[in-house]
């Protein structure tokens, strides 16, 4: 599991992370904005009050969180399999 430790807000919806083994990236949550729960972020302030939360996750307050190793995997590009070992297939054999 990755956690997040350090964000940067950037303009409109982006928010720069730098992950625990200092990979970095900026995730563009735009597309989230205003539908269901992330209703709250048509406020501007409620999206700036984003925050670290106790596991390294993104967080606004008790409203909502967002998983850092979605994050991790949108930021880096890498697919699951690459980050968690377990997931691979396992080969096949003759």
């Amino acid at each position: 599991m990755h956690t997040i430790t350090k964000i940067n807000r950037l303009e409109g919806y982006k928010i720069e992370l730098t992950f625990d083994d200092g990979e970095q990236g900026v995730v563009d949550l735009s597309c989230h904005a205003g539908k269901g729960i992330f209703a709250v972020w048509n406020d501007p302030d409620v999206f700036r009050g984003v925050r670290i939360g106790e596991f390294g996750e993104l967080t606004w307050g008790d409203e909502m969180d967002l998983c850092p190793d979605a994050l991790y995997l949108e930021v880096t590009g890498k697919r699951p399999e690459e980050v968690f070992p377990a997931l691979k297939p396992e080969g096949a054999h003759a």
